[in-house]
């Protein structure tokens, strides 16, 4: 539309000035000025009130109905001076773009100005035949209601794109209510399962520790037993976190990477320190996710195949992503690191790091063993 509009305007300057009258500063010379210069002021004003996307919808139809409205009455003026010209164009032009833009009472009654005004200009002694301004304004009728099937058509385009955005965003949050559903099923799986198992491990492992002590039996049974009932309430604690977590009451943050190192240095007797370096974000479910279970898993590691004097966790939040390392220094003396960082935990974390579209690596170092996990921003 606003393409053909500058084409229309553009075309009818130029056959303006080799019709008589032509365009001049006198008489009917100057009518026809004032009829070319009204066609370009409106032709622009209304190609300029369509890109101003800050208006109120209001304020750019009231307008656009003066562009309009000065588009018809200029073609109209500038046939009736040029009955030989092609004025009526700018009048067809002008109804179409009123039948696209302007509501539809108002659109029909620019289309009422522009049959009148057209019927009066060619109307006038030494103008059209009868025929000729019916035909002309049968093309009027006919440009207007092309124009608002074209109106209807986008509008019922733009309602088709917004129920496919809500049947989309619908079906999204059903997707997510059927994930929430499954989450809190396993969760309760695992309350009903785990978590009473393990809580039921713990209490026998008491009760054969109490047992142990009152009928004197070594202290290396106490110690054992001692040993498993530690590992059952730590079984029992990370139960409830995973429960926690699946039903969404807590997410692992820096503070549960920092309570692993202090974990690994009370139960494994490794001195461990945890270090945060850039400024903190969040990484989201998964990713937060990710970086504890890495944690995990390599400070277990440590603790059950390591040799280690002490460890180091290091969090560094980078511009294009986050970085985790776990290094541990095993003594000069100790013995040599076996692993090559292929283990199942280490996989799984792995294909973590991989849904995510990070890293993850592990491998022996010369004093200990590192692994770096790296997931983008």
């Amino acid at each position: 539309m606003r393409s053909l509009l500058l084409v229309a305007a553009g075309f009818l300057v130029i056959t303006a000035f080799g019709n008589h009258p032509a365009p001049g500063s006198q008489g009917q010379r100057l009518g026809v000025t004032v009829g070319l210069a009204g066609i370009v002021v409106g032709s622009v004003g209304l190609l300029v009130s369509g890109l101003n996307t800050r208006a109120s919808r209001t304020a750019s139809a009231a307008q656009a109905l003066v562009f309009v409205a000065a588009i018809v009455l200029s073609s109209a003026l500038l046939a009736g001076l040029q009955p030989s010209g092609a004025g009526d164009v700018g009048v067809f032009m002008a109804v179409s773009a009123g039948g696209f833009r302007l509501p539809v009472r108002v659109s029909a009654s620019v289309a009422v100005l522009a049959v009148a005004a057209i019927a009066l200009a060619l109307g006038l002694p030494g103008g059209h035949s009868v025929g000729a301004i019916v035909s002309t304004e049968l093309g009027v009728v006919a440009f207007y209601v092309v124009s608002r099937s074209a109106r209807r058509l986008q509008e019922s385009n733009e309602r088709s794109r917004l129920l496919v955005r809500e049947l989309e965003e619908t079906r999204a949050a059903q997707a997510q209510s059927a994930v929430l559903a499954e989450r809190q099923r396993l969760a309760r799986e695992m309350h009903d399962v785990l978590a009473h198992s393990l809580s039921g491990l713990a209490l026998n492992l008491e009760s054969a520790r109490l047992l142990a002590e009152s009928t004197g039996a070594d202290d290396k049974v106490s110690d054992s037993i001692d040993r498993a009932h530690q590992l059952a309430r730590t079984g029992l604690d990370e139960a409830r976190r995973a429960i926690g977590m699946l039903r969404d009451d807590a997410l692992p943050g820096p503070e549960r990477l920092s309570a692993l190192a202090t974990e690994l240095e009370a139960s494994g007797g490794v001195a461990c320190s945890f270090i945060v370096e850039g400024d903190e974000r969040d990484l989201g479910p998964e990713g937060w996710m990710t970086l504890y279970r890495v944690t995990q898993e390599a400070v277990t590691n440590i603790r059950k195949h390591s040799n280690a004097e002490r460890a180091e966790v290091r969090l560094t939040y980078e511009p294009d992503g986050t970085r985790l390392t776990v290094d541990d220094f095993v003594p000069a003396s100790g013995p040599p690191v076996l692993s090559d960082g292929s283990g199942y935990g280490l996989t799984g974390m792995r294909e973590r790091a991989e849904l995510l579209g990070g890293t993850l690596t592990a491998r022996p170092t010369e004093s200990g063993f590192h692994v770096e996990l790296w997931v983008p921003r």
